[in-house]
C-alpha cells in the first residue's frame, strides 16, 4: 500500500500516546518503540513509509574498515535507495556502542527528501545532527563507527527496532516522545480515529483546566458532556 498525502497529514497532527490507544482498541500492544528518542524536540510530527536496514553482529574478518570502499555496502546503498518521505529504519540490535550513522549519511537522506531517520542504536555526531531540520530518532549518543560492531547485511527486509516489529512499508510516526510503526492496512483508519480522539481529548482538557471534574467527561459516560463536546466541536471547526 502506498501512504495517501491525505493520511500523512492527519497523523503529522497526532500523539504518539493517541496511536497507542488506536492500536490497543484492535489487539495491538506493541507498537511504540523502547529506548529511541527524538534528537530534536523542536520538529514536528515525522512521518513516513518504512525502509529498512538490518544490521548483525560485526565479524571482524568481514567487517574492516575497507568494506566502506564498496559502491554496493548495504549501509551506503540504503541512504542511497531510501525513497522520497520514507523514514530509514535501523535495527542495530538496540545497541548503541557503535554508531547507526553520522551526520554525514543522515544529511545525504534529508537532501534526498527522506522524512526522516529511526535507530534502536546510536548516531555518532549527534549534536550534528541534532542541528539538522531533520527528524532524528535514536537510543543515545555513540561515536564508535557502526563496523566495530554491526555488521549491515540487509535492506528493505522485515526488521525488529526497539522490540517492535516493523515490515518495510509499515507507517512510522514519530514525536517529541518516541516512534510509533501502524501496520501498513491499518494506516487509513488509524489516522481517521486518532484525529478523532485528538479533538475529543483538545476539549476534555480546556475543561479539566477550567476546573471540571473527569467523572463522567473522560470518558463521556454521561450525556451532558456529549453535548458540550458537539458545542465545543461546532464552535472550534474540529
Amino acid at each position: 500500500m502506498t501512504l495517501k498525502s491525505e493520511t500523512r497529514d492527519k497523523l503529522k497532527t497526532v500523539s504518539t500516546a493517541t496511536l497507542c490507544t488506536a492500536l490497543f482498541k484492535r489487539g495491538l500492544r506493541n507498537q511504540f518503540m523502547q529506548d529511541v528518542h527524538p534528537l530534536n524536540t523542536n520538529l514536528p510530527n515525522m512521518v513516513g513509509e518504512a525502509f529498512t536496514l538490518r544490521y548483525i553482529p560485526a565479524r571482524e574478518d568481514l567487517n574492516p574498515i575497507t568494506v566502506f570502499q564498496n559502491p554496493k555496502h548495504p549501509q551506503r546503498v540504503a541512504v542511497e535507495q531510501c525513497p522520497e518521505g520514507a523514514v530509514l529504519v535501523i535495527d542495530s540490535r538496540k545497541d548503541a556502542r557503535a554508531a547507526s550513522a553520522g551526520s554525514i549519511l543522515v544529511s545525504r537522506l534529508m537532501v534526498r527528501g527522506a522524512a526522516g531517520i529511526v535507530t534502536d542504536g546510536g548516531f555518532r555526531d549527534s549534536p550534528e545532527i541534532a542541528a539538522l531540520p531533520f527528524a532524528t530518532y535514536h537510543q543515545r549518543p555513540s561515536a564508535p563507527t557502526n563496523l566495530t560492531l554491526h555488521q549491515a547485511l540487509d535492506i528493505n527486509v522485515p526488521i525488529g527496532c526497539g522490540d517492535v516489529a516493523v515490515f518495510p512499508g509499515d507507517v512510522i510516526v514519530g514525536d517529541k516522545e518516541g516512534v510509533f510503526v501502524i501496520p501498513a492496512h491499518l494506516a487509513d483508519e488509524i489516522a481517521d480515529e486518532a484525529v478523532e480522539m485528538t479533538a475529543f481529548e483538545d476539549f476534555v482538557t480546556e475543561e479539566v483546566l477550567k476546573g471540571r471534574s473527569i467523572i463522567g467527561l473522560y470518558p463521556p459516560t454521561e450525556q451532558q458532556s456529549k453535548d458540550d463536546f458537539a458545542v465545543w466541536r461546532k464552535a472550534n471547526g474540529r
